[in-house]
């Protein structure tokens, strides 16, 4: 926060990356302005655009009102690309955020976009500036706290790596694990969360090809309470297995290794 630098975390899914932006915007009382990435998002979707419906109505305004006379040309024109029909989007509501508590910026999944997107953020995470070529420079008056997050389904370009300061993220530890379910699902009986968590964790180990991140465990964790079970059994886990394995191979394979043995070393580890 001192050094003003961008936060790049990387990790595979659920592990809690983004959760991390939630928490800092709750702490700080900043606005959280979030930029969900995708392939093929560019400059209209991620920082401005003008809105063209507007300025159609404006201009149809202007000439039936008769304003649209040749004198008053170039007043309109200059009038169209102002900041009245500026449609800010995150990058831009981010930089230019007034006064007040710096936003916090969520660039979610940036290994997502293209490589041109990607090169077009390091004006913004360099210098925290915007151009818009009608209007000029937007620079923010205090930078905003921004997070990056990346699944590394891809590499990033060491040029963006540089302006960021860098943090892998595991899986929590256990007895982690089972606070962060306790926290966020506090009506999961303590013996229960830590059931769960133990077969989330035994899970992980089995080379999956989508281990369950830490929102599974929780959801897991309160699908099991909302069905009034208070311990992992073989037909809860084949009930609410859906919760955790989101592949249908991973819950094949699973359940030919044996839904009681999961059971067990879960029992196990729980201890």
């Amino acid at each position: 926060m001192r050094l003003h630098r961008p936060l790049l975390l990387e990790g595979e899914a659920g592990v809690g990356k983004t959760e991390v932006a939630k928490t800092l915007a709750r702490w700080t009382g900043g606005e959280l302005i979030r930029l969900q990435c995708y392939e093929g998002i560019d400059l209209g979707q991620a920082a401005y655009e003008w809105d063209h419906a507007r300025q159609l109505l404006h201009l149809r305004t202007a000439e039936a009102t008769g304003a649209a006379t040749r004198d008053e040309t170039d007043r309109l024109e200059d009038e169209l690309y102002s900041e009245r029909f500026l449609v800010r989007r995150p990058l831009l509501r981010a930089l230019d955020h007034g006064e007040g508590v710096p936003p916090v910026l969520l660039i979610d999944e940036l290994d997502r976009a293209d490589d041109e997107f990607e090169a077009f953020l390091l004006e913004i995470l360099s210098d925290f500036t915007i151009t818009v070529p009608e209007l000029g420079t937007f620079r923010a008056p205090t930078p905003p706290l921004v997070v990056v997050t990346s699944n590394r389904t891809r590499d990033l370009h060491d040029a963006l790596k540089r302006r960021c300061l860098y943090h892998w993220v595991e899986h929590p530890d256990f007895e982690r694990e089972v606070a962060v379910v306790r926290m966020r699902a506090p009506d999961v009986a303590e013996s229960l969360a830590r059931q769960v968590a133990a077969a989330t964790a035994g899970l992980r180990d089995l080379g999956l090809y989508k281990p369950p991140g830490v929102a599974e465990t929780i959801d897991w964790a309160t699908a099991v309470h909302l069905l009034g079970q208070r311990d992992l059994t073989v037909d809860t886990i084949d009930a609410t297995l859906g919760t955790v394995l989101k592949y249908r191979e991973d819950q094949e394979r699973v359940r030919g290794r044996g839904l009681q043995a999961l059971v067990e070393d879960a029992a196990r580890r729980a201890t």
